[in-house]
Protein backbone atom coordinates (compact mmCIF):
# COMPACT_ATOMS: atom_id res chain seq x y z
CA UNK A 1 0.00 0.00 0.00
CA UNK A 2 1.46 3.35 -0.89
CA UNK A 3 1.70 5.98 1.57
CA UNK A 4 0.60 9.61 1.17
CA UNK A 5 3.05 12.18 0.42
CA UNK A 6 5.08 13.18 3.45
CA UNK A 7 3.81 10.40 5.59
CA UNK A 8 5.30 9.45 7.83
CA UNK A 9 5.64 12.47 9.32
CA UNK A 10 9.28 13.77 9.55
CA UNK A 11 10.79 16.51 11.78
CA UNK A 12 11.90 19.92 10.52
CA UNK A 13 15.11 20.73 10.14
CA UNK A 14 14.44 23.61 11.81
CA UNK A 15 12.14 24.30 14.36
CA UNK A 16 10.98 27.77 13.24
CA UNK A 17 11.26 30.89 14.33
CA UNK A 18 8.65 31.07 17.41
CA UNK A 19 10.23 27.80 18.95
CA UNK A 20 12.39 29.44 21.36
CA UNK A 21 10.79 32.41 21.38
CA UNK A 22 7.63 29.91 23.05
CA UNK A 23 9.86 28.12 25.56
CA UNK A 24 11.47 31.29 26.54
CA UNK A 25 7.99 33.05 27.45
CA UNK A 26 7.22 29.70 28.93
CA UNK A 27 10.07 30.32 31.08
CA UNK A 28 9.35 33.77 31.93
CA UNK A 29 5.61 33.27 32.26
CA UNK A 30 6.17 30.60 35.22
CA UNK A 31 9.36 32.79 36.91
CA UNK A 32 6.48 35.53 36.65
CA UNK A 33 3.78 32.69 37.87
CA UNK A 34 6.08 31.78 41.47
CA UNK A 35 6.35 35.54 42.02
CA UNK A 36 2.74 36.13 42.09
CA UNK A 37 1.98 33.33 44.09
CA UNK A 38 4.41 34.36 46.63
CA UNK A 39 2.99 37.90 46.39
CA UNK A 40 -0.54 36.79 46.64
CA UNK A 41 0.37 34.66 50.04
CA UNK A 42 2.14 37.42 51.65
CA UNK A 43 -0.85 39.96 50.93
CA UNK A 44 -3.14 36.99 52.07
CA UNK A 45 -1.49 36.33 55.15
CA UNK A 46 0.87 39.25 56.43
CA UNK A 47 -1.75 42.76 55.33
CA UNK A 48 -5.05 42.92 56.55
CA UNK A 49 -7.95 44.51 55.88
CA UNK A 50 -10.61 44.43 52.45
CA UNK A 51 -8.34 46.28 50.01
CA UNK A 52 -6.07 43.52 50.91
CA UNK A 53 -8.49 40.38 50.67
CA UNK A 54 -9.39 42.50 46.78
CA UNK A 55 -5.47 42.80 46.06
CA UNK A 56 -5.22 39.32 46.87
CA UNK A 57 -8.04 38.42 44.38
CA UNK A 58 -6.62 40.15 41.49
CA UNK A 59 -3.79 38.35 41.80
CA UNK A 60 -5.44 34.76 41.61
CA UNK A 61 -6.57 35.79 38.50
CA UNK A 62 -3.55 37.10 37.58
CA UNK A 63 -2.18 33.37 37.98
CA UNK A 64 -4.75 31.74 35.88
CA UNK A 65 -3.39 34.15 33.11
CA UNK A 66 -0.08 33.07 34.03
CA UNK A 67 -0.82 29.32 34.03
CA UNK A 68 -3.33 29.69 30.90
CA UNK A 69 -0.42 31.15 29.12
CA UNK A 70 2.18 28.72 29.79
CA UNK A 71 -0.53 25.54 28.43
CA UNK A 72 -1.66 27.78 25.70
CA UNK A 73 1.21 29.76 24.47
CA UNK A 74 -0.34 30.85 21.30
CA UNK A 75 -3.55 31.83 22.58
CA UNK A 76 -4.56 35.25 22.07
CA UNK A 77 -4.33 37.41 25.31
CA UNK A 78 -7.90 38.57 25.02
CA UNK A 79 -9.02 35.13 25.19
CA UNK A 80 -6.53 34.67 28.27
CA UNK A 81 -7.82 37.52 29.72
CA UNK A 82 -11.53 36.15 29.41
CA UNK A 83 -10.74 32.60 30.18
CA UNK A 84 -8.50 33.85 33.68
CA UNK A 85 -11.66 35.95 34.77
CA UNK A 86 -14.26 33.17 33.57
CA UNK A 87 -12.65 30.44 35.69
CA UNK A 88 -11.95 32.42 38.80
CA UNK A 89 -15.81 33.75 38.49
CA UNK A 90 -16.70 30.17 38.17
CA UNK A 91 -14.83 29.15 41.49
CA UNK A 92 -16.01 32.57 42.96
CA UNK A 93 -19.85 31.71 42.15
CA UNK A 94 -19.20 27.45 43.05
CA UNK A 95 -18.66 29.14 46.94
CA UNK A 96 -22.26 29.53 46.71
CA UNK A 97 -23.33 25.84 46.86
CA UNK A 98 -21.12 25.65 50.03
CA UNK A 99 -19.01 22.69 48.75
CA UNK A 100 -15.64 24.77 48.73
CA UNK A 101 -16.67 25.47 52.87
CA UNK A 102 -16.89 21.93 53.44
CA UNK A 103 -14.04 20.96 51.52
CA UNK A 104 -12.02 23.72 53.37
CA UNK A 105 -12.78 22.30 57.27
CA UNK A 106 -11.45 18.60 55.92
CA UNK A 107 -8.63 20.30 54.25
CA UNK A 108 -7.90 23.86 54.95
CA UNK A 109 -5.07 24.42 52.48
CA UNK A 110 -8.15 23.97 49.82
CA UNK A 111 -9.75 27.36 50.58
CA UNK A 112 -6.36 29.09 49.45
CA UNK A 113 -7.33 27.72 45.41
CA UNK A 114 -11.58 27.72 46.31
CA UNK A 115 -12.31 30.14 48.73
CA UNK A 116 -15.03 29.35 50.97
CA UNK A 117 -17.61 32.22 50.80
CA UNK A 118 -18.79 33.98 48.25
CA UNK A 119 -18.54 37.77 47.84
CA UNK A 120 -19.67 39.65 45.03
CA UNK A 121 -16.78 42.62 45.24
CA UNK A 122 -14.47 39.56 44.28
CA UNK A 123 -15.69 39.55 40.73
CA UNK A 124 -14.65 43.07 40.29
CA UNK A 125 -11.60 42.38 41.90
CA UNK A 126 -11.10 39.39 39.34
CA UNK A 127 -11.50 41.74 36.21
CA UNK A 128 -9.54 44.40 37.51
CA UNK A 129 -6.70 41.74 37.76
CA UNK A 130 -7.59 40.05 34.19
CA UNK A 131 -7.60 43.52 32.52
CA UNK A 132 -4.46 44.69 34.34
CA UNK A 133 -2.95 40.95 33.86
CA UNK A 134 -3.86 41.45 29.77
CA UNK A 135 -2.42 45.33 29.73
CA UNK A 136 0.79 44.33 31.26
CA UNK A 137 1.01 41.28 28.67
CA UNK A 138 0.93 43.29 26.22
CA UNK A 139 2.89 46.22 27.29
CA UNK A 140 5.83 44.12 28.10
CA UNK A 141 5.82 42.16 24.76
CA UNK A 142 5.82 45.39 23.00
CA UNK A 143 8.78 46.47 24.65
CA UNK A 144 10.59 42.87 24.23
CA UNK A 145 9.41 42.84 20.58
CA UNK A 146 10.94 46.43 20.27
CA UNK A 147 14.31 44.87 21.19
CA UNK A 148 14.60 42.24 19.18
CA UNK A 149 13.17 39.62 21.62
CA UNK A 150 10.81 36.76 19.89
CA UNK A 151 8.15 37.23 22.95
CA UNK A 152 5.22 39.16 21.03
CA UNK A 153 5.85 36.49 17.95
CA UNK A 154 4.52 33.89 19.87
CA UNK A 155 1.61 35.67 21.54
CA UNK A 156 -0.76 36.90 19.45
CA UNK A 157 -3.48 39.67 20.05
Amino acid sequence: MDEPPGFPLKKAAHPGPCAGGTARRRMLLAAVGAGTVMLGLAVHFLVSGDLASLAADALYTVLLYLLLAIIAPRTGRHWLALSAFALSALIELAQLTGIPGQLAVSFPPSSLVLGTTFSAPDLVAYAVGAVAVYLADRFLSARASGRGARWRATQPE
